[in-house]
């Protein structure tokens, strides 16, 4: 029921069915449970609005959290 991988799946089908608000819903649940993957498609949606109100400042906490976990693209777009 806890499984950060499982929910991150299930955000990642929800995006591409263009559900962004379920998709945000599923990738903060997993990011909370430390899936690196979801912080960085967070800071993704945060980015574009998709789902959640642009937020530079949420944008960027989610994509340090994810460089943090060892998240390669991540730590590439802080430079």
């Amino acid at each position: 029921a806890n499984d950060p991988e499982a929910i991150y799946r299930v955000g990642k089908m929800r995006y591409r069915d263009g559900v962004y608000e379920g998709a945000f819903e599923y990738f903060k649940k997993a990011a909370e449970l430390g899936n690196a993957d979801a912080h960085y498609d967070l800071s993704r949606l945060y980015a574009k609005g998709e789902g959640v109100v642009k937020d530079k400042k949420r944008e960027v906490h989610h994509l340090e959290q994810a460089a943090i976990a060892g998240h390669t693209f991540a730590r590439h777009n802080l430079g």
